[in-house]
Order: C-alpha cells, then sequence, then structure tokens
C-alpha cells in the first residue's frame, strides 16, 4: 500500500539525454532516423514567426493579405498595436473633453447668474472621481478585447497549421 501523500515517482528514459541527442530521433514528420535535431521537422511549432528574410518585401504581404478574399490570411494580429495605441488616443481625448467640460461646468455653476452650489460641487466631485475611473476602465476593456482577437486569430492559425499539417 503506497502512501498518498507521497507523489509517484516518474519512470526514467531508456537512455541519457546526451546518447538521445547525438544518436538523433526518429522525425515525426519523415518516420526516418535523423542526424540530430532539425528544426524543419519539429512537431512543437510555437507560433512564433520566422525573420522575414526579405526585409524589403515584408510590406508586399500585408497588402496581399488585405485583398485576401478568401481571408486565409489574417492582419490582426499585425494591426493590434496600432488598433491599441487609436484607443488609446480615442480615450484620451475623451478623457480630456468629459474632465475639462466637468470641471468648467461645475465652476460655472459656482459663479452668478446661475449659483448652485450644492449642483456645482457635486458636480466637480462627480467629475474628478467619475470620469478617470471610467477612462481606466474603457482602457482595461479596450485591451480584453484586442487581446481576446487576437488570441482567437492565433488560435484559428494554429488549427489551420494543424490541420495543413494532418493533410500531409
Amino acid at each position: 500500500m503506497s502512501d498518498p501523500a507521497v507523489p509517484p515517482v516518474p519512470p526514467l528514459p531508456s537512455r541519457p539525454a546526451s546518447v538521445a541527442a547525438a544518436q538523433g530521433s526518429p522525425s515525426p514528420a519523415s518516420g526516418a532516423a535523423a542526424g540530430g535535431y532539425d528544426p524543419a521537422t519539429d512537431p512543437d511549432d510555437t507560433g512564433v514567426p520566422s525573420p522575414v528574410a526579405d526585409p524589403a518585401g515584408a510590406g508586399r504581404g500585408f497588402v496581399r493579405a488585405l485583398f485576401d478574399l478568401s481571408f486565409r490570411t489574417f492582419i490582426t494580429r499585425r494591426l493590434a498595436g496600432v488598433f491599441y495605441v487609436v484607443g488609446l488616443v480615442a480615450i484620451g481625448i475623451g478623457f480630456l473633453y468629459y474632465f475639462l467640460r466637468g470641471l468648467i461646468l461645475g465652476i460655472t455653476m459656482l459663479v452668478p447668474p446661475f449659483v448652485n452650489i450644492g449642483g456645482g460641487v457635486a458636480l466637480l466631485i462627480s467629475t474628478i472621481i467619475v470620469v478617470p475611473i471610467v477612462a481606466f476602465l474603457a482602457v482595461v476593456l479596450l485591451r480584453f478585447v484586442i487581446e481576446a482577437v487576437v488570441a482567437l486569430i492565433a488560435i484559428a492559425e494554429n488549427t489551420q497549421r494543424t490541420a495543413d499539417r494532418a493533410s500531409d
């Protein structure tokens, strides 16, 4: 009877890692023994893009993907940073507009001819508290949405790569 508090010891490999690396192992893609590690046949593709061989032609892939009517090439991952910056600028402009407008209207309510001390103070306090909180939540929501879309596109790309490998 074994003690449930002690985890089982995993089995040892049949040969040391140094021997396995020197001898090579069968490649899942080719089914034949290889002389060592070959990244081209590595089944663990992490989805990290390889460097562009021709930096001058890097933009052509974007334009080609932009007019891909079959939607097999995704541009969302490439534009995520741009969308985030544009969203941050829009949120910043909205923050400044509503913050300054609330302050100006609150101060206007404190001076004649529109004297409303309670309303002016309430508007000033709520502007100082509510507008920054709403702007912060808007930034968080923007980030969540962009990350969700990028993750969804990454899943679609990885699924397509897996399907392509399975059909070969």
